[in-house]
């Protein structure tokens, strides 16, 4: 990246007062501190400045003040995410786009949501309710997190094995550029040429910034049941997983909660989960009634051939709520209980739930630390959730170096290092390890076409080929992890 233009905070402050109201630029130092991070805690940094901009004017300005400048812009929704992807540049600017939260137009004959990037995701089911419409993916932070950081990271949530992740929603968007440009991607079914739209989508916001996107709505199921299956250990309930798919069923979304994220969740919650289960299941299926009543069925009997201790079907509407409030509710409840706690987020194959999981365990005792495991079980996205004390010297460190081989260890089964809270500072180890030198450079080769300098989200995502050298020096230095549970395959 081109080293920045030493601007002092006063000068800049005024350069973007020309063009935005004196409320919507930050610069004292107190009121900074509250963008210093996202929603991984442990990695903080001030910014020089922010801005919040009300119009894709504003923003295409913005950009185009910074590039001119020479200043890194890191672009914010609502600060939700858990890699470090919003985490400020010390010498740039936070380009939040907190106050452009307007839902455009709902258009129930194509069923599209046009909306701009600071609307809540849930805001956009909210919007489309009397049409009968929703809004398909749904992280766990849904009622916060906003559609440009849903975007940025590709978010998925319970129900993206059924209805996709965030790319296979978004229908178009508008994105400003860091010289001031705007670029319309997506709209036109079998466009000719590139796929813009899908590289933009789990960019990081390191080729543009959103300003508006049109999302696909769904018209909402005749019916939905959820299944809790309870079992006592945690490789049948990764078996009846493997099960349900191979029979040819694919749920709207199925959920595993290991035992200490069940007890934390029961204890935050009262969803009424089993305390004394070593897992749970949560099967949603949806659809038409006789589909659903088949596949209900289907599902009961496929728990109980893999050992479930027990099952249970929601009632109705509230109970199905309330079974899946507890799995979202899961990161807060283990935060009640550990001072801290690092999530992870990578993803495997779905046969080798159980043999990573045990893997998990085995590398969690040798650290001497607990972890409570939630997880998208359907497409193999695990969610380890690391409880550590800050307070403690050296924990953190020792979290990071575990969480590190949590993921090497996804790697060796298969998988990719991050399923849907994409890389951000948490993971540029990590991607060292995934990707050669030479598919490095080609990430690096894509985003220098739409940012040059390197301004936008700097030092995020994808690491330099030097960094990368130093990493695997210090790999080879220690040894090459093995992972015992993989090799008896």
């Amino acid at each position: 990246m081109n080293h920045p233009h030493h601007i002092s905070r006063g000068a800049l402050a005024r350069r973007f007062r020309k063009f935005l109201p004196r409320e919507s630029v930050i610069d004292r130092p107190d009121s900074l501190r509250a963008y210093e991070c996202d929603g991984l805690s442990a990695y903080r940094e001030a910014p020089l400045l922010v801005a919040l901009p009300e119009t894709p004017e504003q923003v295409r300005r913005a950009l185009r003040l910074c590039g001119e400048l020479g200043v890194p812009v890191v672009s914010r929704g609502a600060g939700t995410g858990l890699s470090g992807g919003a985490l400020p540049h010390p010498r740039g600017v936070v380009l939040s786009v907190a106050k452009m939260n307007a839902v455009l137009e709902i258009d129930a004959a194509n069923r599209t949501a046009r909306v701009q990037p600071g609307v809540r995701n849930l805001a956009v089911s909210e919007a489309a309710r009397d049409l009968n419409l929703f809004y398909a993916p749904d992280p766990s932070s849904q009622i916060a997190c906003t559609i440009g950081g849903n975007i940025a990271e590709n978010a998925g949530g319970v129900h993206c094995l059924k209805y996709g992740l965030t790319v296979h929603n978004v229908v178009a968007a508008k994105v400003a550029t860091i010289d001031g440009g705007l670029l319309a991607l997506g709209g036109a079914p079998d466009a000719p040429g590139l796929d813009l739209l899908a590289l933009l989508i789990g960019s990081e916001g390191m080729l543009g910034v959103v300003v508006e996107a049109t999302l696909k709505l769904l018209p909402r199921p005749e019916s939905e049941r959820v299944l809790l299956g309870a079992f006592d250990s945690v490789e049948r309930a990764a078996d009846a997983v493997a099960a349900i798919i191979a029979a040819g069923i694919i749920p709207a979304g199925i959920e595993m909660m290991d035992n200490p994220a069940i007890l934390a969740a029961e204890d935050f919650i009262q969803a009424g989960y089993p305390r004394d289960a070593a897992a749970i299941l949560l099967c949603e299926v949806d659809g038409i009634e006789a589909d659903v009543a088949a596949q209900t069925a289907a599902v009961e009997k496929i728990f109980a051939q893999h050992g479930a201790t027990e099952t249970r079907i929601a009632r109705d509407e509230r109970e199905r709520a309330l079974f899946w409030s507890g799995r979202k509710g899961a990161l807060p409840a283990v935060g009640r209980i550990s001072p801290d706690y690092y999530c992870i987020d990578g993803s495997i194959p779905r046969r080798q739930i159980g043999r990573v999981l045990a893997g998990i365990s085995r590398l969690a005792g040798e650290a001497g630390l607990r972890i409570a495991n939630v997880f998208h079980a359907g497409d193999g996205n695990l969610h380890p959730l690391i409880l550590y004390d800050a307070g403690t010297p050296g924990e953190l460190e020792k979290t990071e170096a575990l969480g590190a081989k949590i993921l090497e260890l996804c790697i060796a089964a298969g998988g990719t290092i991050t399923g849907e809270h994409g890389v951000g500072v948490e993971k540029i180890g990590g991607m060292c390890t995934q990707f050669s030198d030479a598919e490095l450079a080609q990430f690096h080769a894509v985003r220098e076409a739409f940012d040059p300098s390197r301004l936008l989200n700097p030092g995020k995502a994808i690491p330099t080929l030097a960094r990368c050298a130093e990493h695997n020096a210090m790999h080879v230095h220690r040894g090459q992890l093995r992972f015992p549970e993989l090799e008896r395959m």
